[in-house]
């Protein structure tokens, strides 16, 4: 099969309506971030008792979120998407989608999100909106900055403290906890983003489209993504000490720590061929294993 018409990894078969909605926002990459908001949860379980419907909340509401900044990417990017090879069989740009089909999920999503995080608390609902804006925004920074990557990572950043939000319907005591676990998440984000990026940089060039690998270039951009995972695991630990967390915390975050060595030995300048299994498989991996470990020190 040539690559103009290879399926993009991370995608299922199938020609249902259901599988094309589950493709086009790339469900599966729910995993990376939603351990985090349920990090979060789990930190907030040392100040109250969380309940089971506290946490279907956070899922919805973060699932929804995301379905929406995906969604409106997807949208906002269909006509670049229809002449870079790699995107070009995606749902809009084949018509397997309408947009008209893709705004209607992003508008039902927009609701279910709002109307999740009103179920919370009050805090979450004052939020929410603001929350939308910047999600959404990302789709646009890559028109206008170098670092659409730390928009996104601010972006998924805000599962963690929505989770724990959710739970306390308050700021954090000590209040700089939920902004290290920000830059952990951020910096991990922009991090793989910017792998992410490596295989469009003669594409982006080509069209005026900005990011820090067409900036900087392969091999100073790798770099960078070493130096900011370099930041995620260090601020991931103020964050548990913070919270409270105990030694099976740690054991996670020196699993995490392995996992990003791993990750970066498969992404090398000049060869790309291992992209993606760094990309998803790794980083899908890590977050569930933080979460993992910081559930058992919770329980035990």
């Amino acid at each position: 099969m040539s690559q103009a018409v290879k399926r993009e990894g991370q995608t299922f078969d199938g020609a249902s309506l259901f599988v094309r909605y589950v493709n086009f926002v790339k469900l599966p990459h729910t995993l990376f971030a939603l351990p985090f908001a349920l990090l979060g949860v789990l930190a907030a379980s040392f100040q109250r008792a969380v309940e089971w419907r506290t946490v279907f909340l956070v899922v919805v509401a973060f699932s929804a979120a995301r379905w929406v900044a995906m969604g409106f990417n997807r949208i906002a990017d269909r006509h670049f998407d229809s002449e870079n090879p790699r995107t070009r069989n995606r749902e809009l740009p084949t018509g397997a989608l309408s947009v008209g089909q893709a705004w209607a999920s992003v508008a039902v999503a927009a609701m279910i999100f709002l109307w999740a995080a009103g179920s919370l608390n009050r805090l979450c609902l004052w939020l929410s909106p603001v929350a939308l804006v910047w999600v959404t925004g990302y789709s646009m920074s890559k028109r206008f900055t170098w670092w659409p990557h730390l928009w996104l990572g601010m972006g998924l950043a805000i599962a963690p403290v929505g989770g724990f939000l959710a739970v306390t319907g308050r700021w954090s005591e000590p209040w700089w906890m939920l902004i290290a676990v920000t830059v952990a998440v951020a910096t991990w984000v922009a991090g793989f983003d910017m792998f992410y990026a490596l295989p469009d940089e003669a594409f982006d060039r080509g069209l005026g489209l900005r990011s820090a690998v067409v900036r900087l270039g392969e091999r100073r951009a790798i770099l960078v993504a070493k130096l900011l995972h370099g930041v995620t695991i260090p601020a991931l630990a103020l964050f548990g000490w913070a919270a409270g967390f105990g030694s099976w915390y740690v054991a996670g975050l020196v699993a995490a720590a392995a996992i990003l060595a791993y990750e970066h030995r498969l992404v090398k300048p000049g060869d790309l061929s291992r992209l993606d299994a760094a990309f998803f498989t790794m980083n899908g991996v890590m977050s569930v294993t933080v979460f993992l470990f910081a559930l058992i020190d919770r329980i035990f």
